[in-house]
């Protein structure tokens, strides 16, 4: 894809462009709330390690703990959701099994 047709991409969707190791390129449109997402459950997970550093009950770890691997998890979700919005819906479009197969293989892993 050219640069031109990428910014122009670009400034349609507000997202970011992404090129895929098989060749093409989309823009995701959430990079931002990714993100902040992650942005949040870092300082989530941070405070979880200085409650384990102040010996905290660990009952109260394990609970924030959930929360954070919630938050992920959520995360996980907003950028499946982007991704099949915008990635796979062209390749099925172009008939791009290489992504397709790409999504199987990350999902797989995300669900373990």
């Amino acid at each position: 894809m050219s640069q031109e047709k990428m910014d122009h991409e670009y400034m349609h969707t507000h997202g970011v462009p992404h090129e895929h190791s098989h060749g093409h390129t989309h823009s995701h449109t959430q990079t931002r709330a990714v993100v902040n997402r992650l942005a949040r459950a870092i300082g989530h997970l941070e405070r979880v390690k200085a409650m384990v550093e102040e010996g905290r009950d660990c009952s109260e770890v394990l609970i924030q703990l959930a929360a954070v691997r919630s938050a992920i998890n959520n995360t996980g979700k907003v950028i499946l959701k982007d991704h099949l919005e915008h990635c796979i819906v062209d390749a099925v479009q172009s008939q791009d099994r290489a992504a397709i197969d790409e999504l199987n293989k990350a999902i797989e892993q995300f669900v373990k």
